[in-house]
């Protein structure tokens, strides 16, 4: 058995100060039974932040270590996406109205309590991958990725790629995020990658969506926009309200905002 020192050594190796990590992690990763974690708890070694979640050191905890758990530690299907994933790609520059960073979230997983229990200054809003893509397995969803680096020496966070992040974002208009502001986003993704769009509009189940991108889309007129093949693209029938009051746009068949200036 490993003495004190050696244990201490140990730890400081294995799990870096603000990093958050499960009981069971420990105990496969660290070779540590729960008496062995329980006395780490009361010697300080280790610091118990809600049940079966640990962390080392006094480092102020960030809502990305809370990611890093979800995705690496615990192994679940989450992936930072919507306005946070293109906030990280650097296409808002939005200050939040709130004191707490909001933190967009998408998978079929049950997000754990814990999350944002141990999150001071942010909170997590978890997505079901079914309001945008009814069918998409899991492994096809990491093909629709991108990564940012949040410590050094730690694995990357999984984030959605920007084509797919906008879609994301656009499901949020106009209840979260407002036209104006989707307007600007869009404004700004001039170098999307028109065979990741074709893509993700094909397997897309959300017609409001699909709809609002294009028009979107058709009101910029990037080369993105023309090189996509939308008699592919199915977008349903009826009309769509997304804004009350607003206008009908007789070609994607959605109410917009009259004064829309672009």
């Amino acid at each position: 058995m490993a003495t004190n020192p050696e244990r201490r050594k140990m730890l400081e190796q294995l799990l870096p100060e603000g990093v958050l990590v499960t009981r069971q992690w420990l105990m496969e990763q660290a070779w540590l039974n729960k008496h062995a974690i329980d006395n780490l708890v009361k010697s300080e070694q280790l610091k118990l932040l809600q049940k079966g979640i640990y962390t080392r050191g006094s480092v102020r905890l960030s809502w990305q270590s809370a990611v890093h758990t979800l995705q690496s530690i615990m192994k679940t299907d989450f992936i930072v996406g919507g306005l946070t994933a293109l906030e990280l790609k650097g296409f808002s520059h939005y200050l939040p109205a709130s004191k707490k960073e909001i933190i967009q979230v998408y998978g079929n997983d049950k997000l754990p309590t814990w999350v944002n229990e141990v999150s001071e200054n942010a909170v997590f809003i978890r997505h079901s991958r079914k309001e945008l893509f009814e069918e998409m397995a899991p492994a096809i969803a990491d093909d629709y990725t991108a990564t940012v680096v949040w410590k050094e020496g730690m694995e990357a966070l999984k984030i959605s790629c920007p084509e797919k992040a906008c879609l994301e974002m656009l499901n949020e208009v106009p209840e979260k995020v407002s036209f104006e502001h989707a307007g600007q986003l869009i404004q700004g993704m001039t170098a999307l990658s028109p065979r990741t769009l074709q893509r993700l509009l094909e397997q897309c189940t959300n017609v409001k969506v699909k709809r609002l991108f294009l028009w979107f889309g058709s009101q910029y007129n990037y080369a993105w926009y023309s090189k996509l093949k939308q008699e592919s693209i199915s977008l349903g029938s009826g009309n769509r309200l997304i804004v009350k009051g607003g206008e009908l746009d007789k070609t994607y068949k959605i109410t917009v905002p009259k004064d829309f200036q672009h």
